[in-house]
């Protein structure tokens, strides 16, 4: 008797539930936020602007993107790591906010791995010093041989400490048994305005952030920080080639969503993200400004992450830079 009072009752819930998930509107339906940690204008903000543009396409809905820089990535990191898993706050992250960050600091107020849905692996590219041109240095020899002779007089900008770029300065002086005097900015804006105007002797950057300097003549490059060398400058050595195979930082983008985020927008989002990085004239884009394009699975997002906090981490620890502000 109980069975046969409970079965219609269980038939007309299920009923309802199947409707409700059949009239529940598909993800996305509204405008999708892009956090992206640092400031407009630099090579992470051109890099996402760019992706975000194009896959409004395959979602249906715009993604728009929302700086919040600060900290080496780590204030948008906090942001995206405590908001709703529902996919429409999402993380443009790069190494500085997952990889080297946790090298850097004890205070994070984020887990790396914890704290965020992996989505997809995005883009890479690579770092390079260029040099102002009224110094009468042409190649990355000269500038060894100039800060051997006078330690600490050729003073490079940086674009934070603790940023890929800064690391970069750090492994050189390490690598070369050199002293360089680092100089912090709050952005690339700056540095490469007193770079060109000779307040700084040198800066350390990602190829888009100065290539119009370079084009235009008004900064020069030395060589790059790659295992290659760039497309864009093909005629510049890497560090490597001049006999120091470990002045490696390449810096990567991938986007994540906050944890928890369920399993149907992980996939849709990964099948965006993935078309967009495979369009044509979005990988002809990054690469005339010397990004390359990844793709690939959460997964893959996952195990660059865990590879790269390792590599990091040693650098860290052999160059001793901490707290990253």
């Amino acid at each position: 008797m109980r069975h046969r009072f409970w079965l219609p009752l269980l038939c007309v819930a299920l009923a309802a539930a199947t409707a409700a998930a059949q009239d529940a509107p598909a993800y996305p339906t509204r405008p999708i936020r892009l956090i992206v940690a640092f400031s407009a204008g630099g090579t992470t903000d051109f890099v996402a602007r760019l992706i975000a543009d194009k896959v409004k396409g395959p979602l249906g809905q715009a993604v728009v993107v929302e700086n919040k820089p600060g900290a080496n990535g780590a204030i948008g990191a906090d942001f995206v790591s405590k908001a709703e898993p529902d996919g429409y706050t999402l993380f443009f992250s790069t190494a500085g906010a997952l990889a080297i960050n946790p090298s850097m600091r004890t205070d994070l107020p984020y887990d790396p791995i914890k704290g965020f849905t992996p989505i997809v692996p995005t883009a890479r590219n690579t770092v390079l010093l260029a040099i102002n041109t009224g110094l009468g240095i042409d190649t990355a020899q000269q500038m060894i041989a100039r800060a051997k002779e006078k330690p600490g007089t050729i003073t490079v900008a940086i674009t934070g400490v603790g940023a890929i770029s800064h690391l970069a300065v750090e492994m050189l002086q390490s690598a070369a048994g050199i002293k360089l005097q680092t100089v912090p900015y709050r952005g690339a804006g700056p540095a490469i305005a007193d770079l060109i105007g000779g307040q700084v002797s040198a800066m350390s950057a990602e190829v888009p952030v100065i290539m119009p300097q370079i084009k235009a003549g008004k900064a020069k490059v030395l060589a790059v920080s790659a295992q290659a060398r760039s497309d864009v400058i093909p005629d510049v050595p890497t560090f490597a080639e001049l006999g120091y195979p470990d002045v490696v930082a390449d810096n990567w983008s991938g986007v994540l969503a906050p944890p928890k985020t369920p399993a149907a927008i992980v996939a849709k989002l990964n099948a965006a993200f993935n078309a967009v990085v495979k369009d044509p004239e979005v990988r002809r884009r990054l690469a005339d400004n010397g990004v390359s394009t990844i793709g690939g699975t959460p997964e893959d997002l996952a195990t660059l992450i865990a590879s790269e906090t390792a590599r990091w981490r040693k650098v860290v620890a052999e160059t001793g830079i901490k707290d990253a502000q």
